[in-house]
């Protein structure tokens, strides 16, 4: 399976810091947000991993080069410089991704799910990592029944922003800037749209305040991330 990491937007909501450093590489624990994710990729089995860019994507692309540091073959797609939203996105990068399901992240978030769990059942379109929902979205995104389908009643959850997806979700998109919202909801009214609740540690890193919060438990050891923790014994044992 081939991922792709959603590094585009501008973070407006991080600014000042995004005025100089693209959202994905802002550290937290000692480590770029990016390195959380691409080792994670890494440990789950993923080879290749696509990541779209456009505000200050140059930076992202000279820090993590053609993958090699995280046993990753990387690929970009440039989007030049407005992104073209989480759906335009994807769909620019589909002919990157294969014929088949691919796993999806969004590079502002942070969490010790392990992505090698995940997989796109039969005859869904997309399968979405719910999450508890978190102060800034107390009202949440969707509904989850007890058969794993994500449905229009019941208490919501928030989408986590991780998810597998087929690539026929896209089916008569066209090219240009454009949601993901409304194709999940697409699904969702064809009964296509599954899910799962993950309740270990997520988190949005969409403030100051969130990244400077996640960085104090990183450091202080309240929050660990498991494929960097095997990835520095890795480095440690080789270096011995």
């Amino acid at each position: 399976m081939i991922a792709m990491l959603l590094a585009a937007g501008r973070g407006e909501r991080m600014r000042p810091l995004t005025d100089v450093v693209p959202k994905p590489l802002l550290a937290a624990g000692g480590h770029a947000l990016l390195d959380y994710h691409l080792h994670a990729l890494a440990r789950a089995g993923i080879h290749e991993v696509v990541i779209n860019l456009s505000w200050r994507g140059e930076m992202i692309r000279e820090y993590a080069g053609g993958g090699e540091r995280y046993g990753l073959v990387l690929r970009y797609s440039e989007e030049g410089q407005v992104p073209f939203e989480t759906g335009g996105g994807i769909h620019r990068a589909l002919h990157m991704l294969g014929a088949g399901p691919f796993l999806l992240v969004n590079g502002d978030v942070w969490t010790d799910l392990p992505l090698e769990s995940l997989e796109l059942p039969s005859g869904s379109l997309a399968h979405l990592v719910l999450v508890a929902n978190p102060e800034h979205n107390q009202n949440g995104d969707f509904a989850l029944d007890a058969h794993g389908r994500i449905v229009s009643e019941g208490p919501r959850l928030t989408y986590s922003g991780i998810a597998v997806i087929d690539p026929g979700l896209f089916a008569d998109c066209e090219p240009g800037r454009f949601p993901l919202k409304p194709l999940l909801d697409r699904a969702l009214a064809q009964g296509r749209l599954t899910g799962m609740q993950w309740r270990g540690s997520w988190l949005d890193i969409g403030t100051p305040g969130r990244l400077a919060a996640l960085d104090r438990d990183l450091c202080s050891g309240r929050l660990q991330h498991p494929a960097l923790a095997a990835a520095g014994a890795l480095i440690k044992a080789g270096e011995e």
